[in-house]
């Protein structure tokens, strides 16, 4: 089954990571592969000591606000690359490609290869797609789509990201 998380409004990764906790307790497998994000946000020292559970990142850990660089590119193949060799490897049951759609929004990543990717996952596999803008192409393909709207944010007030709230 594919999974979309998708929408303007908060909670895509937060959802995600509620469905790794609630399959971390069925004792199921599961892999994170992060794109754009490279920091360490207070999800990663929880998730690491969660069993059955692993995380991997792939961005320079700052917002693309321009041009994507040559970097960015290349982390984001790269993390295509592992959520291929995961899904090869057959020793997760949910894999969770975390803002994969900001990745190809930006231009990081073709749609062709996402579409490849997940087209070659065994049934058995569950697959989350995380990320605002969702590829019409992505969304045509998923067995879910959960578009996250925003109806109100406390940011348009000025109030900033939280600690232990959003990162």
């Amino acid at each position: 089954m594919i999974q979309v998380y998708t929408g303007n409004g908060k909670g895509k990764t937060t959802a995600a990571l509620g469905l790794a906790l609630r399959a971390s307790g069925a004792g199921l497998k599961v892999y994170i592969g992060q794109f754009i994000k490279g920091s360490s946000y207070c999800e990663l020292k929880a998730l690491k000591r969660i069993p059955n559970i692993s995380i991997e990142q792939y961005g320079r850990g700052c917002f693309i606000k321009h041009k994507p660089q040559d970097k960015d590119i290349m982390l984001a193949c790269t993390g295509l690359k592992r959520a291929g060799e995961i899904i090869s490897q057959k020793k997760f049951d949910l894999i969770i490609l975390d803002e994969i759609n900001i990745a190809l929004r930006l231009g990081l990543l073709k749609i062709k290869d996402v579409i490849n990717l997940l087209n070659g996952a065994p049934d058995n596999i569950e697959l989350v797609l995380t990320g605002r803008g969702a590829h019409p192409k992505i969304k045509k393909l998923a067995d879910l789509v959960s578009e996250i709207k925003e109806v109100k944010h406390y940011y348009k007030k000025g109030v900033r990201a939280r600690k232990g709230i959003e990162f």
